[in-house]
């Protein structure tokens, strides 16, 4: 599962050309989406009106945020691992029943993140084979 925390939602939403790539391939792909945890798009969207941008790509969905994860998402914020968003995407990242592998946390703070979480700074060189 591919997950885009806020930083990489507002990256898409501007026109970062290896995360509109990336989200034409995957658009290509049965059954393959990228996740955008609720909590980081309200983050885009209070920051800059990109969220239409977004939602407009059909390879884009939107994690939810049930009771289960507003209550996970809850005691992390409080157990001082970040804001709503980081931690709604870390959420997002762990492993679950619906969601077979390891998660990708596409980001451009991998710093933000503990240690344990597969993070890919979204400028990094060699991002999807750009040099």
């Amino acid at each position: 599962m591919i997950i885009l925390d806020t930083g990489a939602v507002v990256a898409l939403a501007r026109g970062h050309k290896a995360l509109h790539l990336l989200a034409g391939n995957v658009a290509k792909s049965r059954g393959d989406r990228l996740i955008v945890p609720a909590t980081c798009l309200m983050q885009a969207e209070s920051a800059d009106d990109i969220s239409r941008h977004v939602l407009a790509l059909s390879s884009v969905a939107v994690d939810s945020l049930d009771a289960i994860a507003a209550i996970t998402v809850g005691v992390m914020v409080r157990d001082g691992y970040g804001g709503p968003d980081i931690c709604h995407a870390l959420y997002c990242a762990m492993p679950r029943a619906e969601f077979a592998g390891m998660s990708i946390l596409l980001t451009d703070r991998e710093e933000a993140y503990p240690p344990g979480v597969i993070t890919v700074d979204i400028d990094s060189p060699g991002m999807l084979g750009f040099m």
